[in-house]
């Protein structure tokens, strides 16, 4: 009986050593893994840089600033070429090791990718417009083959200009939902960066994206921030933009004829821009899309008016003819602000006094933002 005492003491014991044996082992565990991480912290931070050449056992490298340095190159860091990205030491900027080519930019925060969905019929009031976009952009992504059998290649890209409002944006975006391609949209200004050569190196990047998602449109919209007649003013941000330019100008050169990426540049203001974009074997086709006539306006005023509930009273051929010189944004805004008359007033049908309520509100509105103008330019 003693002995059996003696013997569970014994076993209680043992495994309460064996228990504190394995914390114990934990809480080592945990130690050596805080000390890890603190040493990780004491270690000062590595500076990425760009090799610009190797000269024996030393390179040239480039800072992120601008700024080239004649530094020494460690055992650790082999096979190096120039445009090779590295990581540095901050005091000496000794190269350390090579890392993987990384973009300068996380493009996707400044251009927006989208897969439109807007067909064709949606579009009104722009046949003409609608056939040249066609020729030059949908034919070639679908049908290439017939323009190697015809021996031609086609253009590269194609410049929308116009007034405000008139469907440029909206063209572009059909296009790419018709070829099922990616579209790529940026704005003009948004390429030109705070430092040099930033902005070259941010094009660069959207025409690689655009070649990986191919096939994909590239929409440059208000292109004459970027692509204004070049002026020799002689401050570095004017050279900045004009650098930038001619980066936009080698990627287009530089595609292949029958490339799966396509240019679309829109702007409003054609006549600032620099003839080199506007020359053959770029932005080869100019396409006006002007404020629309009458017979447009009233298809453009049935694709807006197609899911709103209208009155028996609403007579459309006089609510068009009170649509002069109303772009397609003008028109898509008399039907909103007619819709608005009908829920003030609790109302599920549009009747026609509210569509002429609402042109008379349109028409004041723009009297009221042209007289500012006026007032703001002279």
């Amino acid at each position: 009986m003693a002995n059996s005492k003696i013997d569970d003491v014994v076993y209680s014991y043992a495994t309460d050593l064996s228990a504190l044996e394995e914390e114990n082992r934990i809480l080592k565990e945990t130690v050596d893994s805080l000390r890890e991480e603190i040493t990780k912290l004491k270690n000062p931070p590595l500076m990425v840089c760009e090799i610009k050449d190797i000269i024996g056992k030393n390179a040239i490298v480039r800072i992120p600033n601008g700024s080239s340095f004649f530094v020494n190159i460690s055992e650790d860091a082999k096979d190096l070429l120039p445009g090779d990205t590295v990581l540095t030491e901050q005091k000496n900027l000794n190269v350390i090791k090579k890392i993987p080519t990384h973009k300068t930019f996380d493009v996707e925060k400044f251009v927006i990718i989208d897969h439109p969905d807007i067909k064709w019929e949606n579009v009104g009031g722009l046949t003409q417009e609608i056939e040249d976009i066609k020729e030059v952009i949908e034919l070639p992504l679908k049908k290439p083959e017939l323009f190697k059998k015809v021996g031609i290649t086609p253009p590269k890209g194609i410049l929308l200009h116009g007034p405000p409002g008139t469907g440029k944006t909206l063209l572009a975006k059909a296009v790419a939902a018709s070829t099922k391609s990616t579209f790529i949209e940026i704005v003009g200004s948004e390429l030109v960066q705070k430092f040099i050569g930033e902005g070259a190196k941010l094009v660069k990047e959207v025409f690689e994206l655009a070649r990986e998602k191919a096939p994909s449109i590239v929409f440059i919209d208000e292109l004459d921030a970027l692509a204004a007649t070049r002026i020799d003013v002689g401050t570095s941000g004017e050279r900045e933009v004009q650098r930038t330019f001619m980066q936009l100008l080698a990627e287009i050169d530089g595609f292949k004829s029958l490339d799966n990426v396509k240019i679309i540049g829109c702007t409003n203001r054609k006549d600032i821009l620099d003839p080199a974009i506007l020359r053959p074997g770029r932005l080869d086709r100019l396409i006006k899309v002007d404020i629309p006539d009458k017979t447009a306006q009233k298809q453009i005023f049935l694709i807006h008016t197609k899911k709103m509930k209208l009155d028996s009273d609403c007579d459309i051929e006089i609510i068009v003819n009170e649509l002069k010189e109303f772009s397609g944004a003008e028109i898509h805004a008399v039907c909103t602000e007619a819709g608005y008359f009908a829920i003030r007033k609790n109302r599920t049908k549009v009747n026609h006094q509210d569509f002429i309520d609402a042109i008379k509100k349109v028409k004041q509105e723009e009297l009221l933002k042209g007289l500012e103008y006026i007032k703001m330019f002279g």
